[in-house]
């Protein structure tokens, strides 16, 4: 029997409902934007779990997990902790005391409409003499970083192909379009035809149409084009894809036992014992660098694979006609190693029975072995810095990365303490507890030496048009550098290379490079957010910050040098620059590399001895220092000190800071 409800009282339930909701809606918004009352301070301290006890949870990371907004036509993107975009939102909200200020999306990466248009054209093979070079190109470009094929063998196979002219083979194909990409990537400027503003995609998005990714019976081959494939989707800044490539090389590699040791009674030749092996370590580095650059656990635990770690081949030219240097790989591996226990013993929401600077004393102890143990040929040449190879410079900046990923939360944290007090930040460091000025520290020396290690391929013309790796940790050094250059343990001529390193990715995104284009944009939104804050300041914080001039322009590209106020520094093209008001010298790429470069120069020593107070000799820019090295973090006697605590120590004489309990650090909420 049907029953009638008048009209007037369904409005009410309407108007009721609408009430409800504007009335949740302010409630949330009003608790994120105002500060906590006295006794909601209180309160929530007498709840945070106490860090001496060993059975609380990351106090990093709050109980809920970061999206982007929800949008009903797709499934909310999530945001994970130790992606450095998520780092850099952590810092905007501080800027602006904003706590629902949004975290900006991923715009600029090929799309899958881009990829079925690069695939529409007509993707042939090369002649002959294009395809040797292009292999080539690829083997020394990225084959000296990371185990993908076999050199020789691969150089043979593409010999034989054009002999026989077996070009249908779709496993070789994929292949060799892989490689082909490469290739072009790093010997093109540009492909319009394709509609992407990087060369080789054609390429790519032919292999990646005609991959098999669920064989039911997988090959070395098919794992060798997966590999290729995911390294190359960061090149378009499609890291989503990347992550996926690399998890079905993952899981196809475990369906061949690849994280077993296989018996020589059934593969007795050495060179391919050895490349099983070494695709089975480039799939397990992958899969821990690509998960810590967007805060993914990893895939496979370290105690369920029984491999051996890379060899040697005898003889030795049998070996070197088809691999790389075997330390080189093992570094990579055990870098790999900590990367992932990083991210599962700070960004995660594990529990875990040691405290907070437990596990990250056990990390940066892990680091300091690394980097002892490198082998003599695979330490940067310091004195003549241009001279490092790429893959040497590469795996040191892999490690900075570690160290900055390890200790960046706590150099927030110091940031957030200091503001409390801006008029006297001497007697706040004296409140701080040791460990935590000595992560910070270690951050910004790390951030420092990736940022000259970048500046001086930058000058030299050996970085990577189209690469995303150097301009990833460009961002995250610069990051820490702008943190740097109001904290009494950095520099305010950090700000400088913050704003170096802001026109540095405005050049690589002028010439086509996506990642460097979205950090470029998410660098410019803390540049505004970290001038605004400097003018909210009252004034004896003004005094601590930096003035820029521009000294050039490349093209379209502001080239700026900035300079402490308490210590002056003037070069001669900022001398020429300013020789009247506004004046701009408009400058060839060539001159606005040496405006660069000047801002690299030395100090004079008088202007040291003008640094603010706080700061000392040795905490002025080390980019600025002779003699910077990687292992230089751990041989400050704060950090040997660090390091030389006991469990006992650190998990109660020095308990984390009130902010690592906070759950609205690391989470958000409405989004």
């Amino acid at each position: 029997m049907p029953v009638k409800i008048s009209e007037s009282y369904l409005n009410l339930l309407v108007s009721e409902n609408r009430r409800l909701k504007e009335h949740s809606a302010t409630s949330a918004i009003t608790a994120e934007a105002e500060p906590p009352t006295e006794s909601a301070s209180t309160r929530a301290a007498a709840e945070a779990p106490d860090e001496s006890n060993t059975s609380v949870r990351n106090p990093l990371i709050g109980d809920r997990a970061w999206f982007h907004r929800y949008d009903p036509s797709a499934p909310p993107i999530f945001i994970g902790e130790a992606a450095c975009t998520a780092f850099a939102t952590r810092f905007r909200r501080f800027l602006t005391g904003n706590n629902a200020l949004p975290h900006i999306p991923r715009t600029q990466y090929v799309r899958e409409e881009n990829l079925a248009t690069a695939n529409a054209t007509s993707v042939q093979w090369p002649s002959l003499q294009q395809a040797r070079l292009l292999v080539k190109i690829a083997l020394r470009q990225v084959g000296v970083i990371y185990h993908l094929v076999m050199r020789k063998s691969t150089s043979e196979k593409l010999e034989d192909i054009y002999r026989t002219g077996k070009f249908d083979c779709t496993i070789n194909q994929c292949k060799f379009f892989a490689l082909f990409a490469f290739g072009e990537a790093y010997s093109m400027r540009a492909e319009p035809s394709s509609g992407s503003r990087v060369p080789g995609t054609s390429y790519f998005a032919r292999a990646l149409s005609l991959v098999q990714m669920l064989p039911e019976r997988t090959s070395i081959t098919h794992l060798e084009t997966l590999l290729l494939l995911s390294l190359f989707s960061y090149y378009l800044n499609r890291r989503n894809s990347a992550l996926v490539l690399i998890g079905t090389a993952m899981r196809l590699g475990l369906s061949i036992g690849l994280n077993h040791n296989i018996p020589e009674s059934q593969l007795i030749d050495p060179v391919e014992r050895q490349h099983r092996i070494r695709i089975w370590w480039t799939i397990y580095t992958f899969d821990r660098m690509w998960g810590s650059k967007m805060g993914q656990p990893s895939q496979i635990l370290d105690d369920d694979i029984h491999l051996d770690m890379p060899s040697n081949v005898s003889p030795s030219q049998l070996h070197d006609e088809q691999f790389s240097d075997t330390d080189h790989m093992t570094a990579n591996i055990n870098l790999a190693r900590i990367v992932g226990e990083t991210i599962a013993k700070l960004y995660s929401r594990r529990k875990y029975n040691e405290t907070f600077l437990q596990r990250v004393q056990k990390l940066l102890k892990a680091l300091r072995s690394w980097v002892e143990t490198l082998p003599q040929h695979l330490r940067l040449n310091e004195d003549e810095p241009e001279m490092n190879h790429k893959h040497i410079s590469s795996l040191h900046l892999a490690f900075n990365q570690c160290v900055i990923l390890t200790t960046r939360p706590t150099l927030l944290h110091l940031l957030m303490k200091v503001n409390e007090t801006p008029s006297s930040n001497t007697r706040t460091c004296d409140t701080i507890s040791q460990p935590v000025l000595t992560l910070g520290e270690a951050c910004i020396h790390a951030a420092r030496h990736s940022h000259t290690l970048i500046l001086t391929k930058f000058i030299h013309g050996s970085l990577p048009v189209f690469g995303y790796f150097h301009a990833h940790y460009l961002f995250s050094s610069a990051l820490v550098l702008a943190m740097s250059s109001f904290l009494p343990i950095g520099s305010p001529s950090d700000q400088g290379a913050f704003e170096t390193g802001l026109e540095v990715l405005h050049s690589m995104s002028e010439n086509g490079n996506l990642a460097a284009a979205e950090f470029y944009h998410n660098l410019e939104q803390v540049k505004y957010c970290l001038d605004r804050y400097r003018g909210d300041k009252p004034r004896e914080r003004q005094d601590r910050s930096t003035t820029t001039t521009t000294v050039g322009t490349s093209g379209s590209v502001p080239v700026s040098m900035t300079t402490a106020p308490t210590a002056p520094i003037m070069t001669s093209a900022a001398a020429n620059a300013t020789s009247g008001p506004g004046t701009t010298t408009t400058t060839t790429h060539a001159t606005a590399s040496g405006a660069i470069a000047d801002a690299m120069v030395p100090a004079p020593t008088d202007a040291l001895h003008l640094a603010p107070t706080g700061y000392t000799q040795a905490s002025m820019p080390a980019t600025t220092v002779p003699g910077f090295t990687t292992a230089m973090t751990f041989l400050e006697p704060t950090m040997q000190d660090f390091l030389a605590q006991s469990d006992f120590d650190l998990g109660l004489l020095h308990p984390v800071d009130t902010f690592m309990n906070d759950e609205s650090l690391y989470t958000i909420h409405g989004l």
